[in-house]
Protein backbone atom coordinates (compact mmCIF):
# COMPACT_ATOMS: atom_id res chain seq x y z
CA UNK A 1 0.00 0.00 0.00
CA UNK A 2 1.53 3.34 -0.62
CA UNK A 3 2.55 5.38 2.23
CA UNK A 4 1.29 8.96 0.77
CA UNK A 5 0.35 12.11 3.01
CA UNK A 6 -3.38 12.02 3.17
CA UNK A 7 -4.62 15.58 2.80
CA UNK A 8 -7.63 17.70 3.75
CA UNK A 9 -6.29 18.90 7.39
CA UNK A 10 -9.18 21.01 9.05
CA UNK A 11 -8.82 23.48 11.95
CA UNK A 12 -11.04 23.71 14.80
CA UNK A 13 -12.58 26.32 16.80
CA UNK A 14 -11.86 26.02 20.67
CA UNK A 15 -15.86 25.70 21.16
CA UNK A 16 -15.96 23.14 18.75
CA UNK A 17 -13.26 20.66 19.77
CA UNK A 18 -15.09 20.93 23.24
CA UNK A 19 -17.99 19.86 21.92
CA UNK A 20 -16.55 16.93 20.17
CA UNK A 21 -14.63 16.13 22.71
CA UNK A 22 -17.74 15.55 24.95
CA UNK A 23 -19.54 13.63 22.35
CA UNK A 24 -16.47 11.27 21.88
CA UNK A 25 -16.42 10.76 26.02
CA UNK A 26 -20.34 10.40 26.01
CA UNK A 27 -19.96 7.16 23.75
CA UNK A 28 -17.56 5.34 26.31
CA UNK A 29 -21.16 4.76 28.25
CA UNK A 30 -22.50 2.50 25.16
CA UNK A 31 -19.45 -0.45 25.79
CA UNK A 32 -21.28 -3.59 26.83
CA UNK A 33 -19.32 -5.92 29.42
CA UNK A 34 -18.48 -9.13 26.78
CA UNK A 35 -16.44 -12.46 27.20
CA UNK A 36 -12.85 -12.49 25.51
CA UNK A 37 -13.91 -15.69 23.34
CA UNK A 38 -17.00 -14.43 21.62
CA UNK A 39 -16.15 -10.54 21.19
CA UNK A 40 -18.45 -8.39 18.60
CA UNK A 41 -19.46 -4.42 18.44
CA UNK A 42 -22.46 -4.45 20.01
CA UNK A 43 -23.84 -1.91 18.37
CA UNK A 44 -24.32 -1.08 14.46
CA UNK A 45 -22.58 1.76 13.00
CA UNK A 46 -23.71 3.16 10.09
CA UNK A 47 -20.89 4.52 6.83
CA UNK A 48 -22.12 6.43 4.08
CA UNK A 49 -20.09 6.86 0.77
CA UNK A 50 -21.11 9.16 -1.63
CA UNK A 51 -20.03 10.82 -5.17
CA UNK A 52 -19.46 14.89 -4.89
CA UNK A 53 -22.84 16.94 -5.68
CA UNK A 54 -24.93 14.04 -4.25
CA UNK A 55 -26.23 15.51 -0.80
CA UNK A 56 -24.69 12.87 0.93
CA UNK A 57 -23.51 14.95 3.91
CA UNK A 58 -27.48 15.99 4.48
CA UNK A 59 -28.57 12.62 4.32
CA UNK A 60 -25.80 11.28 6.91
CA UNK A 61 -26.38 14.32 9.19
CA UNK A 62 -30.53 13.97 8.38
CA UNK A 63 -29.93 10.00 9.74
CA UNK A 64 -28.11 10.66 12.91
CA UNK A 65 -30.81 13.31 14.02
CA UNK A 66 -33.35 10.78 13.21
CA UNK A 67 -31.80 7.79 15.16
CA UNK A 68 -30.05 10.52 17.77
CA UNK A 69 -26.72 8.92 16.94
CA UNK A 70 -23.10 10.36 17.04
CA UNK A 71 -22.42 12.27 13.63
CA UNK A 72 -18.63 11.91 12.36
CA UNK A 73 -17.71 13.96 9.23
CA UNK A 74 -14.71 14.17 7.74
CA UNK A 75 -13.54 17.46 10.11
CA UNK A 76 -13.94 15.47 13.30
CA UNK A 77 -12.13 11.98 11.72
CA UNK A 78 -8.93 14.64 11.01
CA UNK A 79 -9.47 16.06 14.06
CA UNK A 80 -9.72 12.63 16.68
CA UNK A 81 -6.72 10.94 14.57
CA UNK A 82 -4.63 14.18 14.72
CA UNK A 83 -5.37 14.45 18.69
CA UNK A 84 -2.97 11.83 20.28
CA UNK A 85 -5.08 11.71 23.59
CA UNK A 86 -8.02 12.12 22.02
CA UNK A 87 -7.21 8.61 20.00
CA UNK A 88 -5.76 7.35 22.60
CA UNK A 89 -8.68 7.75 24.98
CA UNK A 90 -10.94 6.00 22.56
CA UNK A 91 -8.58 3.16 22.53
CA UNK A 92 -7.77 2.80 26.51
CA UNK A 93 -11.37 3.10 27.17
CA UNK A 94 -12.12 0.11 25.38
CA UNK A 95 -12.18 -3.17 27.24
CA UNK A 96 -9.78 -5.50 26.97
CA UNK A 97 -11.38 -7.79 24.57
CA UNK A 98 -12.45 -5.11 22.09
CA UNK A 99 -8.88 -3.98 22.40
CA UNK A 100 -7.87 -7.41 21.13
CA UNK A 101 -10.59 -7.67 18.55
CA UNK A 102 -9.71 -3.81 17.04
CA UNK A 103 -6.06 -5.50 17.32
CA UNK A 104 -6.95 -8.27 15.62
CA UNK A 105 -8.89 -6.95 12.60
CA UNK A 106 -6.25 -4.36 11.68
CA UNK A 107 -3.44 -7.13 11.36
CA UNK A 108 -5.99 -8.84 9.30
CA UNK A 109 -6.69 -5.74 7.36
CA UNK A 110 -2.87 -5.87 6.96
CA UNK A 111 -1.83 -9.16 5.91
CA UNK A 112 -4.61 -9.17 3.24
CA UNK A 113 -2.98 -5.23 1.73
CA UNK A 114 -6.36 -3.84 3.00
CA UNK A 115 -5.10 -0.58 4.43
CA UNK A 116 -2.02 1.76 4.21
CA UNK A 117 0.68 1.55 6.71
CA UNK A 118 1.41 5.54 6.73
CA UNK A 119 0.74 6.53 10.52
CA UNK A 120 -1.86 8.96 9.63
CA UNK A 121 -3.67 6.16 8.30
CA UNK A 122 -3.12 3.54 11.16
CA UNK A 123 -4.22 5.80 13.55
CA UNK A 124 -7.16 7.30 11.52
CA UNK A 125 -7.94 2.87 11.28
CA UNK A 126 -7.45 2.86 15.01
CA UNK A 127 -10.00 5.96 15.49
CA UNK A 128 -12.59 3.85 13.35
CA UNK A 129 -12.18 0.57 15.10
CA UNK A 130 -12.83 2.65 18.64
CA UNK A 131 -15.85 4.39 17.40
CA UNK A 132 -17.23 0.81 15.17
CA UNK A 133 -16.76 -1.33 18.78
CA UNK A 134 -19.52 1.61 20.58
CA UNK A 135 -21.72 1.78 17.37
CA UNK A 136 -24.86 3.69 17.35
CA UNK A 137 -22.99 6.41 15.30
CA UNK A 138 -23.05 7.54 11.66
CA UNK A 139 -19.69 8.06 9.58
CA UNK A 140 -19.47 9.98 6.61
CA UNK A 141 -16.64 9.36 4.51
CA UNK A 142 -12.83 8.59 5.00
CA UNK A 143 -13.07 4.93 3.70
CA UNK A 144 -14.49 4.05 7.13
CA UNK A 145 -17.29 1.18 5.75
CA UNK A 146 -14.08 -0.21 3.64
CA UNK A 147 -12.45 -0.83 7.29
CA UNK A 148 -15.47 -1.54 9.66
CA UNK A 149 -16.73 -5.83 9.74
CA UNK A 150 -19.99 -5.83 7.54
CA UNK A 151 -21.90 -7.92 9.70
CA UNK A 152 -22.09 -4.86 12.53
CA UNK A 153 -22.03 -1.98 9.74
CA UNK A 154 -24.84 -0.93 7.53
CA UNK A 155 -22.63 0.56 4.29
CA UNK A 156 -24.30 3.26 2.19
CA UNK A 157 -23.40 4.74 -1.00
CA UNK A 158 -25.28 7.87 -2.17
CA UNK A 159 -25.19 8.70 -6.13
CA UNK A 160 -27.08 11.15 -8.07
CA UNK A 161 -26.92 11.92 -11.99
CA UNK A 162 -23.57 14.51 -12.81
CA UNK A 163 -25.90 17.24 -14.00
CA UNK A 164 -27.75 17.53 -10.59
CA UNK A 165 -24.55 16.85 -8.74
CA UNK A 166 -23.12 20.05 -10.49
CA UNK A 167 -26.10 22.01 -10.01
CA UNK A 168 -26.16 21.52 -6.24
CA UNK A 169 -22.55 22.52 -6.14
CA UNK A 170 -22.48 25.65 -8.36
CA UNK A 171 -25.58 26.80 -6.09
CA UNK A 172 -23.99 25.48 -3.04
CA UNK A 173 -20.51 27.42 -3.57
CA UNK A 174 -22.25 30.00 -5.92
CA UNK A 175 -20.02 28.77 -8.67
CA UNK A 176 -20.60 29.27 -12.49
CA UNK A 177 -21.09 25.57 -14.23
CA UNK A 178 -17.54 25.10 -15.50
CA UNK A 179 -16.03 25.65 -12.06
CA UNK A 180 -18.56 23.39 -10.69
CA UNK A 181 -18.03 20.89 -12.96
CA UNK A 182 -13.90 21.32 -12.23
CA UNK A 183 -15.10 21.26 -8.23
CA UNK A 184 -17.14 17.61 -9.12
CA UNK A 185 -14.68 15.92 -10.92
CA UNK A 186 -11.35 16.70 -8.97
CA UNK A 187 -13.55 15.90 -5.47
CA UNK A 188 -14.72 13.01 -7.26
CA UNK A 189 -11.12 11.68 -8.11
CA UNK A 190 -9.60 12.88 -4.68
CA UNK A 191 -12.24 10.72 -3.23
CA UNK A 192 -11.61 7.34 -5.33
CA UNK A 193 -7.68 7.97 -5.26
CA UNK A 194 -7.27 8.42 -0.92
CA UNK A 195 -9.93 4.95 -0.78
CA UNK A 196 -8.22 2.83 -3.51
CA UNK A 197 -4.51 4.16 -2.36
CA UNK A 198 -5.18 3.41 1.67
CA UNK A 199 -7.81 1.10 1.42
CA UNK A 200 -7.06 -0.99 -2.24
CA UNK A 201 -10.97 -0.83 -2.76
CA UNK A 202 -12.72 0.36 -5.52
CA UNK A 203 -15.55 3.21 -3.63
CA UNK A 204 -17.46 2.50 -7.36
CA UNK A 205 -17.80 -0.91 -7.45
CA UNK A 206 -21.57 -1.21 -6.25
CA UNK A 207 -22.12 -5.25 -4.96
CA UNK A 208 -20.07 -3.90 -1.80
CA UNK A 209 -22.76 -1.47 -0.33
CA UNK A 210 -26.44 -2.43 1.37
CA UNK A 211 -27.83 0.08 0.12
CA UNK A 212 -27.24 2.45 -3.16
CA UNK A 213 -29.66 5.65 -3.16
CA UNK A 214 -29.83 7.79 -6.15
CA UNK A 215 -30.53 11.12 -4.11
CA UNK A 216 -31.89 13.20 -6.78
CA UNK A 217 -34.94 10.42 -7.50
CA UNK A 218 -35.98 10.02 -3.91
CA UNK A 219 -34.96 13.41 -2.47
CA UNK A 220 -32.91 13.73 1.08
CA UNK A 221 -36.01 13.18 3.54
CA UNK A 222 -37.08 9.97 1.74
CA UNK A 223 -33.52 8.71 1.41
CA UNK A 224 -32.77 9.38 5.00
CA UNK A 225 -35.77 7.25 6.15
CA UNK A 226 -34.80 4.18 4.08
CA UNK A 227 -31.70 3.91 5.60
CA UNK A 228 -33.02 4.27 9.03
CA UNK A 229 -35.27 1.48 8.05
CA UNK A 230 -32.35 -0.69 6.39
CA UNK A 231 -30.55 0.63 9.96
CA UNK A 232 -33.27 -0.89 12.52
CA UNK A 233 -33.68 -4.20 10.91
CA UNK A 234 -29.69 -4.54 9.89
CA UNK A 235 -29.66 -3.68 14.20
CA UNK A 236 -32.62 -6.00 15.15
CA UNK A 237 -30.19 -8.70 13.12
CA UNK A 238 -27.37 -8.02 15.34
CA UNK A 239 -29.12 -8.18 18.22
CA UNK A 240 -30.45 -12.03 17.74
CA UNK A 241 -26.97 -13.05 16.08
CA UNK A 242 -25.16 -14.08 19.21
CA UNK A 243 -21.55 -13.42 17.58
CA UNK A 244 -20.74 -11.47 14.26
CA UNK A 245 -17.93 -12.01 12.27
CA UNK A 246 -15.00 -9.27 12.06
Amino acid sequence: MSDVEPTGTTAWSFEQMGDFVEQIRAAQGRLLPVSESAYRPPHLTICISRETGSRGGTIARKVAQLLQWDYYDQEKLEYLAQEAHLEQELWTGLPESARSWAEAHLRQLAEHGRISQHPSIQRLARALLALGCRGRAVILGRGAGYLLPAATTLLVRVVAPLADRIRYIGEFHRLPEEQARQYVHQTDRQRLEFVLTHFATDPTEVHQYDLVMNSSLLGVEAASQVIVTAARHKASLLEESPTAES
